[in-house]
């Protein structure tokens, strides 16, 4: 079996250019670590709720769902986790991702525990519900 050169990138990168540079580092000499660090971070942001309906319940509105707004649906949840907010998809049944095993938009919305509806708002969602006033 050959033997890997110095600049030929291994797949303990996450990209080829990232191999090539580790390459580089390691012929030249330097002792260097790859990802041992991990740093949390605070970006600060603001969600605008698609609707809010009569009974409070949040609904946002999804075609697609990219990787962001999934971030974004998550950190709204944790910061907020007294809201009841759902989401409505388009089509529930795409997937995230082109991967084999990718999961599916309503998938993806049960395992992070949003209730989720798909073409339309169900008339369950604003009706037979307390009516929430602001003063």
């Amino acid at each position: 079996m050959a033997k890997a050169s110095p600049t030929t990138p291994t797949s303990r990168y996450r990209s080829k250019f990232e191999g090539r540079i580790a390459a580089a580092l390691q012929k030249q000499g330097v002792d260097f670590k790859y990802e041992v660090v991990t740093l949390p971070y605070t970006l600060e942001l603001q969600y605008t709720p698609d609707f809010v309906l009569p009974n409070g319940v949040i609904v946002e509105t999804k075609g697609v769902f990219p990787t962001e707004d999934r971030r974004k649906m998550l950190a709204v949840k944790r910061q907020y986790p007294q809201l009841d907010i759902r989401i409505c998809f388009m089509k529930a049944d795409v997937k995230l991702s082109k991967a084999p095993r990718s999961l599916t938009y309503w998938q993806w919305a049960e395992k992070a525990g949003f209730l989720w509806c798909e073409g339309h708002i169900p008339t369950s969602w604003y009706t037979n519900a307390v009516q929430v006033h602001q003063a």
